[in-house]
């Protein structure tokens, strides 16, 4: 089987930081309220960059980081729930920033926080149909634009950023993946544009639910379709969506709570960003060797799940 491989990975965030002693200046809150509830101690908001600025910086990161040629790039997809345009989308966006091919596809993807995993299982589909080497992979969001700072629900939670990974095929390198879906309009929705609240909105009791549920049944099942077994993990790198969520899941699984990697208290919840972004982290501080294995699992809004076994 051909498996799905990372060949290298950036990421980029907006200048501004944002500390939750600075939210508190907004709403009623505090940093020991947002800390012990979330693990977020800052986050950055844009303040002149866009979406597509982030996603841009991000992606030519990743390229210059594998030596990538973008005319090796047989397809470019951006996950995100916060485009600067509904039309045009973000990635052909960078198809002309970046001097991308114009033979190929290039569109964004709107799946919530777990936008990477689709989009990754989906640059898999492209690479096995071109004569082009790579994919381009990128989570990227411009969060802070639809955050209603009144509500401090859902305020203290998010940051924007973009994360990147270039992708290949490698013939019998391990890979499985797993998507799923549940429609629900209530647990996290964002109005769109002409609303008079075109923010998002969260039911956070309603969310932890379903996270708990998510994580854990997409780690069995990707480690029932390889034969692998939670102690063969290397790295879990999860959604950063709260500290909480990860922490209950590592337990419920009994699995040392150094293996889940997080950093949502530097970044908050970057949504399709935060996989990427933590990937290239830990890739800068050397945490990740060649041969480890690591599992990726998003889930976020729609309700959507996802997640991604490889080996470094």
């Amino acid at each position: 089987m051909k498996g799905l491989k990372i060949v290298s990975t950036g990421r980029a965030l907006p200048a501004k930081v944002v500390t939750n002693d600075d939210m508190s200046k907004l709403v009623e809150t505090s940093d020991e309220w947002i800390a012990t509830r979330t693990g977020i101690r800052t986050r950055h908001f844009c303040e002149g960059e866009k979406q597509s600025d982030l996603a841009e910086q991000a992606a030519r990161r990743a390229l210059e980081h594998g030596k990538i040629d973008p005319k090796d790039l047989c397809a470019c997809i951006v996950a995100t729930v916060t485009p600067d345009h509904s039309a045009p989308t973000s990635a052909c966006l960078l198809q002309q920033r970046l001097g991308l091919p114009e033979d190929i596809p290039c569109f964004d993807m709107n799946v919530g926080c777990t936008g990477f995993i689709y989009a990754l299982q989906v640059a898999r589909g492209f690479l096995l149909q071109s004569g082009r080497p790579h994919a381009l992979v990128i989570g990227a969001e411009s969060l802070s634009r639809i955050t209603d700072f009144t509500d401090r629900g859902t305020c203290v939670l998010f940051g924007d950023g973009a994360g990147a990974a270039v992708v290949k095929l490698e013939e019998d390198s391990l890979y499985a993946c797993t998507l799923g879906a549940r429609g629900d309009a209530e647990a996290i929705f964002i109005e769109g544009p002409g609303s008079e609240r075109p923010y998002i909105h969260m039911d956070g009791q309603k969310v932890f639910r379903f996270a708990v549920e998510a994580v854990p049944h997409c780690i069995h099942v990707l480690l029932e379709e390889t034969g692998l077994s939670l102690e063969d993990i290397d790295w879990f790198v999860p959604h950063q969506a709260n500290k909480r969520i990860i922490d209950h899941v590592a337990k419920k699984l009994k699995v040392p709570n150094e293996k889940f990697y997080q950093n949502m208290m530097h970044y908050g919840n970057t949504s399709a960003a935060s996989i990427p972004i933590a990937l290239d982290e830990m890739a800068e501080q050397g945490l990740l060797k060649q041969g480890q294995k690591i599992l990726c699992v998003g889930f976020g809004a729609g309700l959507t799940w996802g997640g991604a076994l490889l080996e470094w």
